[in-house]
């Protein structure tokens, strides 16, 4: 009985042994293969809409100036890849429900288009320095800001610290920047 009871410990022991030793390099695999294929250089689903202090020219963020108006943001899903392409899935880019704003524009989006900007770090005459990359306009709902920013960019090398940026047309002020 004894004999028994220890082959049964022993079976159990190399048991938890092979699981272990096989278990090991499947999740060191699949980590590696991760990041082996990973091209994300910025992936987001959080942004900061625009509001105090960050207003108007004093609010400005490496260039790009912020809303004179403060906005929020429901919802977002963004990507920046290494090659530059730029994905940003935005729902509810409205004017705050803020004093600032008039009481017929709080909660909408009164803009039919946004574009979205790329601010990295970079160097030029040795120094380090802002470079802004901004995309096409691309259409917004009205007035459920609404909208699907896709689109492929030529950065900056290197672009060191992105920040994204969805933007009124054409790369005006600011509305949202990544972060929190």
């Amino acid at each position: 009985m004894k004999r028994l009871a220890g082959s049964l410990v022993a079976l159990g022991v190399v048991a938890l042994m092979v699981t272990f030793a096989v278990g090991r390099p499947a999740i060191a695999g699949a980590a590696s293969t991760r990041h082996a294929s990973a091209r994300d250089v910025l992936e987001f689903q959080t942004m900061f809409g625009n509001h105090a202090p960050f207003i108007g020219v004093p609010g400005a963020i490496r260039g790009v100036t912020a809303a004179p108006l403060p906005w929020m943001i429901k919802s977002v899903h963004g990507e920046l890849e290494a090659n530059g392409q730029l994905d940003i899935d935005v729902d509810g880019l409205l004017l705050a429900s803020d004093p600032s704003v008039p009481a017929n524009l709080r909660g909408t989006n009164p803009v039919p288009f946004f574009a979205g900007v790329v601010s990295c770090l970079t160097t030029s005459n040795s120094a380090v320095t802002p470079a802004n990359v901004t995309t096409a306009n691309f259409k917004a709902t009205m007035p459920s800001g609404t909208a699907h920013i896709h689109q492929k960019l030529t950065l900056p090398n290197p672009c060191v610290a992105p920040l994204v940026f969805v933007t009124s047309p054409s790369g005006g002020v600011w509305f949202a920047v990544t972060g929190n």
